[in-house]
């Protein structure tokens, strides 16, 4: 039997969604611009995939093999439902910026991922630790990623200026900065599981 703590910690680093399992680019390389737009995301996500893992874990043996996919995508775009009125209602800052993203959770391969992969196939703690670990794992890569491309696209973390007189690189706040750091990051990633 697997331990709970392994179940949990394995999505942080072994399997880390982001740069181990190379999931969810996308929103990755497209919100993580500033932190603040990376913590949103990743909480979104972390919330979605907990609810989606627990539902789907508690429903497996009832829901039909050949409708199994549709019935997944019902349940996560449930979630997804929740998360964007309450960015709405509560932040509209974020949820402006962060777009069509948040949307776009329904077919994010990490949920959809771990629903088919995971959830149902097990029970509804391993599920919820399973979700809550690849969630943070997801959460993490987008605040390392996003405090990076933030310092050296803007001179700032969290919106604050960290060095006065600092000459930002204008293109790590744009696509091939997110590229970059995320290459250089997956690289790093690698090299740290080989030693």
């Amino acid at each position: 039997m697997k331990s709970l703590f392994a179940e949990f910690k394995k999505g942080i680093h072994i399997e880390n969604p982001t740069f181990a399992l190379l999931l969810g680019l996308c929103p990755t390389l497209a919100v993580s611009n500033n932190i603040r737009n990376g913590l949103g995301m990743g909480i979104a996500a972390t919330f979605v995939l907990l609810g989606s893992n627990i539902i789907i874990s508690s429903i497996r043996k009832l829901i039909p093999t050949k409708i199994r996919i549709p019935c997944y995508i019902v349940v996560i775009a449930t979630f997804v439902t929740i998360v964007e009125l309450l960015l709405k209602a509560y932040f509209p800052v974020l949820d402006r910026s962060l777009g069509i993203f948040v949307p776009l959770i329904v077919v994010n391969c990490i949920i959809l991922g771990r629903a088919e992969a995971f959830a149902s196939k097990n029970t509804v703690t391993y599920s919820a630790l399973d979700a809550l670990g690849m969630g943070i794992g997801f959460m993490l890569a987008l605040l390392i990623i996003s405090s990076i491309r933030e310092f050296l696209g803007s001179g700032t973390l969290l919106g604050f200026q960290i060095i006065q007189g600092f000459q930002p690189a204008i293109i790590m706040v744009l696509a091939p900065g997110a590229l970059m750091t995320l290459g250089l990051l997956i690289g790093f990633n690698n090299w740290l599981k080989r030693r």
